[in-house]
């Protein structure tokens, strides 16, 4: 056991960017804390200044997101390796940067296994719903430019979250009809003030005394309303500002164009006794027998290196796989490609010319009133070159792309690997509204069940074997 693991002031800044100011916390052992935040928040930074400032007298084992050792080996297999060395100094500290990313379901539930019987303390980076669910006690939520931090589980989070952000819509929802109350209020007094002054101006006609006290009592009253109209302006602000810091994601309703819908029930993608090769010869897969029609959605399962996107490269008729049997499916230009590296977009446009070059025909504001459903909203937002956008802007984009022209059959690999939760949750909004087929994988059973995929193949053993139907909760 450790003693306490004491965080006084801490800072992460850069030249272009605040992450986080004078953070204090205390980490007792046996603490399990998650870090989670958007991407670029500094989460994996944070991981790595623990390493610095924890007492050396604690033993530490630490493996990064992205492993650049055991080169021959996949993206799950060199995270086995480092886990295994990091283990193997019975740590009191654990630090893990997203560790589920890459690995399939075989190596994720061994993963959960350890991470639930592991004794000592845990900190990781993870956006991983089924981890956050069942290994963790503690959030730190980097946002703001601070860490809030919430002892309990993240449903739970995200329940308090969503109770104070409904309170506060209510308050100001409140503010506005009182606003609004006292305007008609003060323009009704207004009138009761000129009518006044109207039978004064009559009694001086006819040698009667003024009548001044109307025009007093509306003066009085307009001060009033100005006092009270500030006092609503200054909650108003206020609430707002604690609206903002809630940081619930912002909700994403795109509008596909109809050439997906319009296919009817009809096979888009059919493979009978197929098999797949490289082109250097070794064979894959085989024994294929694989289709998908319009509207459907299902997901491609396998242990890592089973072939899984080998299958995707043949159904896309890459150069370099040679296939054998009856393969039918799409042309290129009515599949739509997604994968964590959103090879789709030309890092050198901006995110308008992106979009307008997907749809020459659209005018400059058909482009930004799309871009906009997609929250690329301001000047600086739409002029901004894609390579310098965050792994969740480029989300974001490639969506917006396949909205803009949507292909008949879109193909998605592990494409939510390295995203935040709250592009992870735009991501699912798109695709749950999506008219065409799709075609996932995915080791992801959260995400998988909220795009409402109900069947799947498993490519093992050198095989794809046939659809079955996922029972849905």
């Amino acid at each position: 056991m450790h003693k306490s693991i004491q965080l006084k002031n801490i800072n992460l800044t850069f030249s272009h960017k605040v992450c986080f100011t004078d953070f204090s916390a205390e980490v007792p052992y046996g603490s399990r804390i998650v870090i989670i935040g958007r991407n670029g928040s500094g989460k994996s930074s944070l991981l790595k200044m623990l390493l610095e400032i924890v007492p050396q007298d604690i033993r530490v084992g630490y493996v990064p997101q992205i492993v650049e050792d055991f080169e021959s080996l996949s993206g799950g297999q060199r995270f086995n390796a480092v886990l295994t060395q990091a283990l193997s100094i019975d740590p009191d500290l654990l630090l893990l940067d997203e560790p589920t990313n890459h690995l399939d379901l075989s190596n994720r539930r061994s993963l959960m296994r350890m991470l639930k019987a592991y004794h000592g303390t845990l900190m990781v980076v993870s956006h991983d719903l089924e981890l956050l669910r069942s290994c963790i006690d503690t959030l730190w939520h980097i946002d703001h430019e601070k860490i809030y931090i919430f002892t309990g589980f993240y449903d739970n989070y995200i329940r308090e979250i969503n109770i104070k952000r409904t309170s506060i819509e209510q308050e100001l929802s409140r503010l506005a009809r009182q606003k609004k109350d006292m305007h008609q209020s003060l323009m009704q007094e207004q009138i009761r003030a000129a009518k006044s002054r109207d039978k004064g101006e009559k009694s001086i006609d006819q040698r009667k005394w003024p009548t001044v006290v109307s025009k007093a009592k509306a003066l009085q009253a307009s001060e009033t309303s100005g006092r009270k109209k500030s006092a609503i302006y200054d909650k108003k602000t206020a609430l707002q500002e604690k609206l903002s810091e809630l940081s619930l994601p912002e909700t994403i309703i795109p509008k596909f164009s109809f050439q997906a819908a319009d296919m009817g029930s009809k096979m888009l993608v059919s493979i009978r006794d197929g098999s797949i090769a490289y082109v250097s010869g070794q064979y894959v897969l085989s024994h294929i027998n694989f289709s998908i029609f319009n509207g459907e959605r299902v997901a491609i399962l396998g242990d890592n290196g089973s072939g899984k996107s080998t299958l995707i490269k043949a159904i896309l008729d890459e150069s370099q796989m040679v296939k054998t049997g009856d393969w039918n499916a799409p042309k290129s230009q009515d599949i739509g490609y997604l994968d964590q590296h959103y090879g789709t977009l030309n890092a050198q446009q901006s995110v308008l010319e992106c979009i307008e070059a997907c749809v020459p025909t659209w005018t400059h504001i058909e482009a930004r009133r799309h871009l906009n459903d997609f929250l690329f909203r301001t000047n600086e937002e739409v002029n901004a070159k894609i390579s310098i956008l965050s792994g969740g802007e480029k989300a974001r984009l490639s969506l917006a792309q396949i909205a803009a022209k949507t292909p008949k059959l879109l193909i998605l690999d592990e494409m939510t690997n390295n995203l935040d939760l709250e592009t992870r949750e735009h991501v699912i909004q798109v695709l749950k509204v999506y008219p065409g087929a799709i075609i996932v994988i995915s080791h992801d059973q959260d995400f998988l069940q909220a795009i409402d995929v109900v069947s799947d193949y498993y490519c093992e053993d050198g095989l794809c074997q046939d659809k079955i139907t996922m029972e849905k909760n």
